[in-house]
């Protein structure tokens, strides 16, 4: 039995809720052997990002011919990748490797407000990046900047992903969680149609690395060798119990657990 690998380009996030650290938990926490690229390494807590350091590019396309050398990797997904020449630099690695299938978190703003993403490098996203995407997993206002066009109904949402789809990508998660709905719904839209995932709206600050981490188990889940709809499935319901037993840590939008299963167990001694 090898133990399934997947990748994750993104960067350090020093709080250890979001960004390289969320997503090597959540591996760990389904079963999966994680390797990274570290993109860029930030200064930051629940509160907020305080500085932020790129990694020079050739010490980033170091990191993935090394990973990508040595490890069979079953999946992978990019997250904070905050400029052009950065975006660049990774997806020219993804082709040279023909690495797959690619999970694209398009991190633009932290959870404290930060703006992560520079303004150049949206154009670089939607010309680099999303034709190499197996799925693309925008939260509502991240979907309004890929797709350009305002989110206000299901519909939009829909026409929103379709647009997306039409940079390139095979299908995008439109998540529901800055919607104000009840239960939260997210749209899967892929070219077989539309797939909804309900699921109750958790109300807790506990909410920084939320899309890292549901990002990271979709990814996962497709390194396991699950099919695409049952991968985001089991995604939606490890973020909510992750949410769920959340430990209240920090002063700002703090962490969640990224191994409820260890929570449940001691709940049963």
């Amino acid at each position: 039995m090898t133990l399934p690998v997947a990748l994750t380009i993104a960067g350090s996030d020093s709080g250890a809720g979001a960004g390289i650290q969320a997503d090597l938990k959540t591996f760990a926490a389904l079963g999966v052997y994680g390797v990274t690229v570290i993109t860029a390494i930030t200064a930051q807590n629940t509160v907020g990002v305080r500085a932020v350091q790129e990694i020079d590019l050739d010490v980033i396309g170091a990191q993935l011919d090394a990973v990508a050398e040595d490890f069979p990797i079953g999946a992978l997904k990019t997250g904070m990748l905050s400029s052009a020449a950065i975006i660049e630099i990774v997806a020219a690695g993804i082709q040279r490797h023909r690495l797959g299938p690619l999970v694209v978190d398009p991190v633009m703003i932290a959870k404290s407000g930060d703006r992560l993403l520079r303004e150049d490098a949206v154009d670089a996203l939607r010309r680099r990046l999303l034709p190499l995407a197996h799925v693309v997993t925008p939260n509502i206002p991240e979907a309004e900047v890929l797709a350009a066009r305002a989110i206000r109904t299901r519909d939009d949402r829909l026409a929103a992903a379709h647009a997306i789809m039409e940079l390139g990508a095979q299908a995008v998660v439109i998540k529901g969680g800055h919607s104000q709905d009840d239960p939260i719904v997210d749209l899967l839209v892929d070219s077989q149609g539309v797939h909804e995932y309900r699921a109750a709206r958790i109300v807790t600050t506990s909410t920084h690395g939320t899309g890292c981490t549901f990002s990271a188990a979709i990814t996962a889940g497709l390194a396991i060798g699950l099919d695409l709809p049952r991968a985001v499935a089991e995604a939606r319901d490890y973020l909510s119990r992750a949410l769920a037993s959340a430990p209240g840590l920090g002063h700002g939008h703090g962490p969640l657990n990224h191994f409820p299963a260890l929570q449940e167990a001691h709940a049963h001694h």
